[in-house]
């Protein structure tokens, strides 16, 4: 069901799928999988079976349920593109998404290609709508494929994690994306995040006009070494992507 976070850039989290797979360097000290392997084997608790992939079906309807508007974090304990989960369970995720279409989906993805393969043949006929927003992972100059494929994705509400951010992203383009969120890695064996490698991305953001939000500096705790980044904290957020109906409930 959907759950309370403190995950500072929304305000909930629902997953219709739980568990994943590694996929790349950002994946070695995954929160959602430590957390998961903690109850391996515990009788009857939601992850008894630690991070292996687990489709919940019976939460499809918690958002239509949920009557105040929420930003979601969809699938905050998985990956709605992994390759073995069913194209026509993706198909009742989003069902559910456009059904319930008073609160803000937030869906973020490492298999950016798959998610815009997807996006294209469901909606082949005209843009995603505006309450479900995508994004990708992004943790180093070798992944910035994901943000090629995230804009060949016919939608105002693109996304871009930055989370954990393990090296320099270098020079890139980010017109078109309408929001970009910073952070160091947090927890066991976290692995520190330079300060140029984030002032460098504040930086492109404000030139090519992308919403900035700087999550924390990461450390043994998530907020071990706060969260100010060059004298500032930055809370930047896509206000106008936001739907005109919904926008006055949802604003903080």
């Amino acid at each position: 069901m959907a759950q309370k976070t403190e995950i500072e850039w929304t305000d909930a989290t629902w997953n219709p799928v739980a568990g994943c797979v590694k996929i790349g360097p950002g994946c070695d000290n995954c929160y959602a999988e430590r957390f998961a392997e903690r109850w391996r084997g515990v009788p009857g608790h939601p992850y008894e079976n630690g991070f292996d992939l687990r489709l919940w079906p019976e939460r499809l309807k918690q958002p239509m349920l949920w009557k105040k508007p929420r930003m979601i974090f969809v699938n905050s304990m998985s990956d709605l593109f992994l390759k073995d989960i069913d194209r026509g369970y993706i198909d009742r995720v989003f069902d559910a998404m456009e059904a319930a279409d008073w609160h803000v989906y937030q869906v973020l993805t490492k298999r950016s290609s798959l998610m815009r393969n997807y996006v294209r043949s469901r909606y082949d006929s005209g843009p995603v709508p505006r309450h479900i927003w995508l994004g990708v992972s992004v943790e180093d100059a070798a992944h910035t494929s994901r943000i090629g494929h995230l804009k060949e994705i016919n939608s105002e509400a693109r996304f871009i994690s930055f989370e954990p951010l393990l090296g320099p992203i270098g020079t890139v383009d980010l017109t078109g994306v309408a929001w970009a969120i910073v952070g160091g890695e947090s927890g066991p064996g976290a692995r520190p995040m330079e300060h140029e490698w984030a002032s460098e991305l504040r930086r492109t953001c404000e030139r090519d006009k992308v919403a900035f939000f700087f999550k924390q500096w990461g450390g043994p705790r998530p907020k071990s070494k706060g969260r100010t980044l060059d004298g500032h904290e930055w809370n930047g957020f896509p206000w106008q992507i936001v739907p005109e109906s919904i926008l006055h409930q949802l604003q903080r």
